[in-house]
């Protein structure tokens, strides 16, 4: 599923929003809900675009690190197998 908005706009958005009375406007301007906004607001209040994308650099080295683990489980899973098998031999 394809996100509508990126980190930094969102953070971009709230951040428009945060002048007294321009909630409403914003919310209109990006058609977006203001439920939606208040949801983002709970997940991003305080997060500023750097943290964000320090965060995307991290969950993307988390997830090339667990496919290296992974493929390195598979190998040894196959190394046994062979050792199992030359063992009966």
């Amino acid at each position: 599923m394809k996100k509508r908005f990126t980190e930094e706009q969102i953070i971009g958005i709230l951040r428009e929003g945060e002048q007294p009375g321009q909630r409403p406007e914003v919310c209109r301007k990006h058609g977006i809900t203001e439920t939606t906004y208040y949801r983002w607001k709970r997940k991003y209040q305080g997060i500023s675009v750097d943290k964000v994308k320090e965060l995307k650099q991290l969950r993307g080295e988390n997830g090339r690190l667990k496919r290296v683990v992974s493929d390195q489980v598979l190998a040894i899973q196959a190394l046994k197998e062979l050792l199992e098998k030359k063992a009966w031999t």
